[in-house]
């Protein structure tokens, strides 16, 4: 809720500034390059707010980034409460370790990948759908900023070998960004291969990040919600299964090698 009330207070500012500006919504349209009723769609809500808008409006306003910083807040507001610090975390981290045994990472994901898995989740509406891939897709931006953390992804050789003739071109695109972003000398992606079986990283996904000061923060995931940890036993646990999981992967080339082998399969 605390999300929706500041996406309300976003919307009553635009209007209050271009009232004061002194433009009706036709000529703030013209300016803004969308039609008014688009304009009035946004101001009483009809239409969600999404950062190209807020940029957009930004410029035409002269507000130095006000909106598109108010939205990012909104949506950081909008997530559950117990991953505020984790995202928090995220952005500041100088490195990041994520293992998953069943999906993609979420900062390594494509837009499309992303909304099928999020989609999959029958209780969210469409609007609430595409407002966590756009928060999804947001948090991925700490990768292209200037001096990005190391981030070391762990996934499952099984996660690449799902077989669903619908998911083809999904797949395929999804990959081809995994062996473009290990490319990237910030990032390494390993792969553990099918045959190595049972391993201790099958119990769940989790993170671990660390940030400037050299302290280590990490995060688990359930089917209900998740929890951040930071005591010291149970980062120490954390710390020991990412060693297990990491030393089952394969090399750093093997893996985009293994990677090269999937694509095809899926193309």
């Amino acid at each position: 809720m605390e999300g929706e009330q500041t996406a309300d207070l976003i919307r009553a500012q635009l209007r209050r500034m271009r009232t004061a500006a002194g433009m009706s919504q036709e000529e703030f349209g013209r300016r803004a390059a969308y039609s008014a009723s688009t304009i009035s769609a946004v101001e009483t809500g009809t239409r969600p707010l999404d950062i190209p808008y807020m940029r957009r409006m930004d410029e035409v306003l002269d507000t130095g980034g006000l909106f598109e910083s108010l939205l990012r807040m909104a949506e950081r507001e909008g997530q559950p409460s117990w991953f505020r610090p984790w995202l928090d975390a995220e952005r500041g981290a100088r490195q990041l370790r994520c293992f998953h045994p069943t999906l993609i990472p979420a900062l390594l994901q494509t837009e499309n990948y992303a909304r099928a898995v999020i989609r999959c989740d029958d209780l969210l509406s469409d609007d609430k759908v595409e407002k966590r891939v756009a928060a999804r897709m947001d948090r991925q931006a700490i990768l292209a900023q200037p001096d990005p953390p190391q981030l070391i992804a762990v996934i499952d050789e099984g996660i690449l070998r799902r077989t669903d003739e619908s998911f083809r071109g999904l797949m395929a695109q999804q990959i081809d960004r995994l062996m473009a972003s290990a490319e990237r000398p910030q990032v390494s992606v390993h792969v553990i291969p099918i045959h190595v079986g049972l391993h201790v990283g099958m119990s769940g996904p989790f993170a671990l990040a660390r940030g400037a000061d050299g302290g280590w923060i990490g995060s688990l995931e359930t089917q209900l919600n998740g929890s951040v940890i930071d005591s010291e036993s149970e980062l120490a646990t954390l710390m020991s299964r990412w060693e297990t999981v990491r030393n089952e992967a394969l090399p750093r080339r093997q893996s985009i090698d293994l990677l090269k082998e999937a694509v095809t399969s899926w193309t």
